[in-house]
């Protein structure tokens, strides 16, 4: 089977407890997996695209159960199995004002971290229309580092075509370190995606979003850079256009997976030939649409995107 749209990357098991109590005392936790890779791949397959998610997670009833709801999404998940690895989780505490959200990551020497080129199924990105990763999975250790360069270099030259999201996190590494590592993989990647925040504090670029993103294009010699800025909207620099959209309205039941599922949504229509216009608008709705949605999952149809930008006609960016 052929894949339009093939990711790499870490998935980890999401545990919460129920909203207003605290991790320090509660009696029970919500199970859900989570993922920027794997989020991405179930967004663009719940609208209607076919794809694969690349990983490595250990032979267990907990590694199972990460493959069992990607699979429930209609995601084929090509793994390495570890008998002998353990599965990365975090632990997540919704706050409300004045308190914030925290996350508290347990991810270290998991299966994901060890992965080598080897081990894992390229034929499906030679195949595949687009390959895609985050700037998370680097981060992780310096295999994946260089497993990444490697699957991105791979892409290139088999005619793949390379998406790349920086999903700067903090907790990973430094901003100088980031820099440097994403910097070096820039040369293999035809499609950038970048908060605007991270383009600025990591990136280390100054002026509006127009300005960062042309930048970039010159320097790098992207395809595309896609700049997403939050209550602002997104931002998009293709073939010397300008392209600006603004986000939906929405109430927001969780905001975690907002960014992947406005990239599995970008992708998808990518994918499927649309105009960076019409992919970016249909971006935009599903993120909204993903806002009032608990978990990192985007649990949307293709008919519930197609409805948000009837009712927001008058806002889509042509």
């Amino acid at each position: 089977m052929t894949f339009d749209l093939v990711t790499f990357g870490e998935t980890m098991l999401r545990l919460s407890p129920p909203p207003g109590e605290r991790l320090e005392t509660a009696t029970s936790l919500n199970f859900r997996t989570a993922g920027a890779e794997s989020n991405v791949a179930i967004a663009a397959s719940r609208l209607d695209t076919t794809v694969a998610w690349i990983s490595k997670l250990p032979d267990s009833p907990l590694g199972r159960r990460v493959t069992n709801e990607v699979q429930q999404h209609g995601v084929e998940p090509l793994i390495a199995w570890d008998e002998d690895a353990r599965q990365g989780t975090y632990y997540i505490e919704q706050g409300t004002t004045p308190r914030p959200t925290t996350i508290v990551y347990d991810r270290a020497d998991a299966a994901i971290t060890t992965t080598h080129l080897g081990e894992l199924d390229r034929e499906a990105i030679r195949e595949a229309s687009v390959f895609y990763t985050s700037g998370i999975t680097p981060g992780l250790s310096e295999t994946l580092a260089e497993t990444t360069s490697e699957l991105l270099t791979f892409a290139r030259n088999t005619g793949t075509t390379t998406a790349f999201d920086l999903n700067y996190r903090s907790k990973l590494w430094s901003p100088t370190d980031a820099r440097d590592t994403y910097e070096s993989l820039f040369s293999e990647v035809d499609i950038l995606v970048a908060a605007e925040r991270d383009v600025t504090n990591v990136l280390a670029r100054n002026g509006d979003a127009s300005e960062m993103a042309s930048g970039l294009v010159t320097d790098f010699g992207f395809e595309t850079v896609i700049i997403t800025r939050g209550e602002d909207g997104a931002l998009v620099v293709h073939d010397g256009e300008v392209y600006e959209q603004p986000a939906f309205e929405t109430d927001t039941v969780d905001a975690i997976g907002t960014g992947d599922a406005f990239v599995g949504a970008y992708l998808s229509r990518y994918i499927a030939g649309d105009s960076v216009g019409k992919a970016l608008a249909f971006a935009a709705a599903t993120a909204a649409l993903k806002r009032t949605i608990k978990g990192d999952l985007a649990i949307v149809t293709p008919e519930e995107v197609k409805q948000v930008l009837q009712n927001e006609g008058d806002r889509i960016a042509r």
